[in-house]
């Protein structure tokens, strides 16, 4: 099985630890069954797809109340951009790497970085921090930093704490976290189904930034993904400055990951 073949059919699974799936002609729309939305994504294998499939899900997503959203490997389904462009939807596309336990090149830096334990109040740290690097996207140092964080968890609700912990239990989300003198800097997680995983979400404060922490946050979250029986990790960049940031752990690139709405 080719890698991207593998890293679709994956990405066609992952949604089903928070969602209902249900088709809408050549695509598979997950409906959500927690906190946060989902997408609608071309059922892997599919054939070319034509604006008129893209219409009947954003009539269905209508009927629903859902926001209309597509994600897919470009490569698996060249159409989809076209059709999803020709709908009037914006169409975006980002690097698609992945890594295999003989590429990782573990971080050799000197940054604290661990596996979160299943608990609400660092899972909502780590998702403030989150919530402050892609705030200020990009990999320049800025000046949001751990006070701003401190006003983000703040605003990180009850309820998305509880979904946050109900996933770490299960063991479909892992969150990973490195540390400094202001205490949590970066974050991030991995997202196991069977033996593939995602990275996902990685983001470092402004103010923490050009200090390795999120190569080191990325190389712990692929130590524990190899070390619990996962064999092929994936994961998609904001761009290409930020791909190198994980091409230092070993990932390469195969394809791109697209987007609309």
């Amino acid at each position: 099985m080719s890698y991207l073949t593998r890293v679709d059919e994956y990405l066609h699974a992952a949604p089903l630890s928070g969602a209902t799936p249900e088709q809408v002609g050549p695509f598979t729309l997950f409906r959500s069954t927690t906190i946060w939305p989902y997408y609608a994504r071309p059922v892997p294998g599919t054939g070319p797809v034509e604006p008129a499939d893209v219409e009947r899900v954003r009539e269905r997503c209508a009927e629903l109340e859902l926001p209309l959203n597509f994600e897919w490997v470009v490569e698996t389904c060249p159409s989809m951009g076209e059709a999803a462009a020709a709908a009037g939807l914006t169409v975006v596309e980002y690097p698609l790497l992945v890594l295999e336990r003989d590429d990782f090149k573990p971080y050799a830096g000197s940054a604290r970085c661990e596996i979160l334990p299943a608990d609400m109040e660092l899972l909502r740290q780590a998702r403030a921090v989150a919530g402050v690097g892609f705030s200020n996207p990009g990999t320049d140092v800025g000046d949001s930093g751990a006070a701003e964080r401190d006003e983000a968890l703040a605003e990180v609700s009850a309820e998305t704490g509880q979904a946050l912990l109900e996933r770490a239990e299960s063991g479909v989300s892992v969150t990973a976290a490195a540390f400094g003198d202001e205490g949590m800097l970066a974050s991030g997680v991995h997202q196991p189904v069977g033996a593939t995983s995602e990275v996902v979400g990685v983001a470092t404060l402004p103010s923490a930034r050009r200090q390795g922490l999120g190569a080191a946050v990325t190389s712990c979250l692929v130590e524990h993904a190899l070390a619990n029986g996962v064999d092929l990790i994936l994961l998609s960049a904001q761009n290409d400055a930020v791909a190198a940031v994980y091409e230092r752990v070993g990932f390469h690139r195969i394809g791109h990951a697209g987007g609309a709405e």
